[in-house]
């Protein structure tokens, strides 16, 4: 197959990569923020305080801070679909043990394993994409791609909320779990048919630190406004007499506004 064909091949083919790429960071998103509106039913469920109950999240964000440069890196080394496909299954393992966890303790232990996962497949869904795409598109499907992460705070989250309100919160997380499973066998059909395809013309550079510092900043500072009090957003509205419903309307306002606050920045 010519340079040519490949790259029509590659055109043509990936839209069904970037929506499942898309599909897979919003329940990514889902799995993170969905804490949020649940943590008051966890921690009644356990019998302990919200903030020991958020402590779940810490050792989730710890978890993937650790875990992300090892599996960029292995994922570069080895095969990104592989490392994607096998994050997928750990995280869908990772939610499992969520839903059935009989104690804080475990369920501390759950989120790290999930954290870990995840470390694993968002990196890999990345690099897929941006080496699927045309040279010219790279950042608009990039952006795309996250745009499935921001919007899961809006609507991954406050749907979450509101079918643990009604359900019970360890059905959230079943269900995630289940979608993860899905998305083991979308991103592999999807991976295999197009991105065996795809030649390689990004120049290898290596990213030193003087280099990178400066591009991270900005994100650190952003993330840190965006997710320094959110774990706890849910359980201080509740103490404020909000139902479920506001809460759940709050996230969608609270998110609207991440994603727009992301999207003027990119632009």
């Amino acid at each position: 197959m010519t340079i040519a064909k490949r790259k029509t091949l590659v055109t043509r083919r990936p839209p069904k990569g970037l929506t499942v790429g898309w599909l897979t960071m919003f329940v990514i998103g889902s799995d993170l923020f969905v804490v949020s509106p649940l943590l008051p039913l966890i921690a009644a469920d356990y019998g302990t305080s919200p903030g020991l109950a958020g402590l779940s999240v810490t050792t989730f964000a710890l978890s993937y801070m650790l875990s992300a440069p090892i599996l960029g890196h292995i994922a570069d080394k080895t095969s990104r679909e592989r490392v994607l496909t096998w994050s997928l299954c750990a995280f869908a393992a990772a939610n499992v043990f969520t839903a059935v966890a009989g104690s804080l303790i475990w369920l501390i232990a759950a989120r790290l394993c999930a954290g870990a996962a995840t470390a694993g497949v968002s990196p890999a869904v990345y690099a897929l994409i941006s080496g699927s795409a045309p040279p010219e598109q790279r950042a608009t499907w990039l952006s795309i791609a996250v745009s499935g992460l921001l919007m899961s705070l809006s609507f991954g989250a406050s749907t979450g909320g509101l079918i643990g309100a009604a359900f019970g919160w360890r059905l959230v997380f079943a269900g995630l779990a289940a979608l993860s499973l899905l998305l083991v066998w979308a991103n592999r059909r999807v991976w295999h048919d197009c991105y065996g395809a795809t030649s390689s013309t990004v120049s290898q550079r290596r990213l030193t630190i003087p280099a990178v510092v400066p591009r991270l900043a900005p994100t650190v500072v952003c993330s840190t406004a965006l997710y320094a009090t959110y774990t706890y957003h849910g359980d201080g509205l509740t103490s404020f007499g909000y139902s479920t419903e506001k809460i759940a309307g709050v996230l969608i306002f609270y998110g609207s506004g991440a994603f727009a606050a992301c999207y003027w920045a990119a632009a």
